[in-house]
């Protein structure tokens, strides 16, 4: 007899954990991607008046950190209009250096490309973005142009291009994607056939999300003990190495609660932990790799990154029955 009564509270438990994975979608929507999406459109606009303003380097740094700051909350999602989109803003990892290239090509030739925002568009992506932009702004090579120069010009055409991407990618999203991942189910939604699927998109986001930060803004320029890598560290130039690992844990842990539609304690509290290790790093670019010291105190980041992973894993997929899914970025 007792056990008949437990069984439909099993139900009733099992059918409230479900709930609010759908309701999630959209608390994930409203609370945290299209404000993200929003937030860097605005951003990269400001930046793109400070370039009209002003296009010297010292003057943009600010505005390009702001917009960097904005990108991180939604830029390591790859679905929908960021499946591709996401590439144009942040072309990185990059590993045989095409934006080196790129940026020392154009400033070589003086390429009139830079007056022609629609030509400039058809450019590289290697070329465009917020790493080209680092390049032109924070690298010893080409900082120091006046405001009559080429790179005064080119500083303007990445920054109106920076801005005319974050604007399109904000439209697609709120008009067309954000739409199509609420009518899940819906018989003319081809993309997803019911609301655990889009459950399942959006918390892979969330895991790819914090891979990308363990595996690569943190692996990277770690390399092996006999041979560390800083110079494959993600912004080094601009001095942003660690304020990106923090800022897009940060996001994957905003994003995983917006989904869950309740706190996540655990998940918080080894948050909390990434925090406390970043705060041991005295390098922000990571560019003192070849000290035992400060490769094991990165090791020690890393590896409170993958626990806020693991915490997300526990408490919000494990209660769901999700697992990561297959995303575009597996085999980067």
């Amino acid at each position: 007899m007792r056990l008949l009564m437990r069984l439909p509270l099993a139900l009733s438990a099992a059918l409230a954990l479900a709930a609010p994975a759908v309701a999630g979608v959209d608390e994930a929507l409203d609370d945290h991607i299209l404000p993200g999406f929003a937030g860097f459109a605005e951003a990269a606009g400001a930046m793109a008046e400070a370039a009209r303003s002003d296009c010297t380097a010292p003057a943009l740094a600010e505005a390009y950190h702001s917009a960097f700051d904005a990108w991180l909350a939604v830029g390591d999602l790859r679905i929908g209009p960021s499946e591709t989109g996401a590439l144009e803003i942040a072309f990185w990892p990059d590993a045989r250096g095409f934006t080196q290239k790129t940026i020392a090509g154009l400033i070589r030739s003086e390429n009139p490309v830079v007056d022609d925002p629609e030509a400039f568009s058809e450019l590289s992506v290697a070329g465009r973005g917020l790493f080209a932009l680092e390049m032109l702004l924070f690298d010893p090579a080409y900082k120091d142009y006046g405001t009559e120069s080429y790179g005064c010009r080119l500083a303007q055409a990445l920054t109106g291009d920076l801005a005319r991407q974050a604007a399109a990618l904000n439209d697609a999203w709120r008009s067309d994607f954000a739409p199509v991942m609420r009518t899940a189910g819906a018989p003319e939604n081809a993309r997803f056939l019911s609301p655990g699927e889009v459950v399942q998109a959006i918390y892979t986001q969330v895991l790819t999300s914090l891979d990308i930060t363990a595996q690569s803004r943190l692996g990277r320029p770690m390399g092996t003990f006999e041979r560390p890598r800083p110079a494959r560290a993600e912004a080094r130039r601009s001095g942003r190495s660690l304020r990106n690992v923090v800022l897009a844990t940060d996001a994957a842990v905003s994003l995983a609660e917006a989904l869950a539609g309740r706190d996540l304690p655990e998940t918080r509290a080894a948050l909390a932990r990434v925090h406390a290790a970043a705060g041991t790093i005295e390098d922000p670019a990571f560019g003192d790799l070849n000290d035992p010291g400060a490769r094991f105190r990165l090791e020690v980041l890393q590896q409170k990154v993958l626990a806020v992973r693991s915490a997300i894993e526990q408490e919000l997929g494990d209660p769901l029955g999700l697992s990561a899914g297959f995303n575009s970025q597996d085999g980067d």
